[in-house]
């Protein structure tokens, strides 16, 4: 059985809806804006003394330079490279009531092998 195509006005416009433009981020961060914890977690304490590298939740409007410029603001040290992500909220529940967590975005930054940070 042949189906019939569909009329003109349903069709999807592919050329309009995806297109991607590479813009400049409008708001300025100050350096304790961007950083808003450290995160000591095991695989986080694992990074900082095996690979030289820490973990951070950021803002969620930071930059991969914004993450960097913070770091070397903050604390003494000088930073190779920053990886980011970010993670998604989980599901909650609260009695009939559906939610979510909010979306954060995590960092982690390797530092120079000569550096190190200390928390405690």
């Amino acid at each position: 059985m042949q189906t019939r195509p569909r009329p003109v006005k349903y069709r999807r416009k592919n050329k309009l809806r995806f297109v991607h433009k590479a813009t400049k981020p409008t708001i300025e961060l100050r350096p304790h804006q961007v950083i808003i914890r450290p995160l000591v977690t095991e695989k986080g304490t694992f990074l900082s003394t095996k690979l030289n590298a820490y973990t951070f939740q950021v803002s969620i409007h930071a930059t991969k330079t914004d993450i960097k410029n913070a770091i070397q603001e903050m604390f003494p040290v000088r930073v190779e490279g920053v990886r980011t992500m970010i993670r998604h909220g989980k599901k909650r529940r609260f009695r009939f009531k559906e939610g979510a967590r909010p979306d954060w975005k995590k960092a982690i930054v390797k530092l120079h092998p000569d550096d190190r940070i200390e928390f405690f």
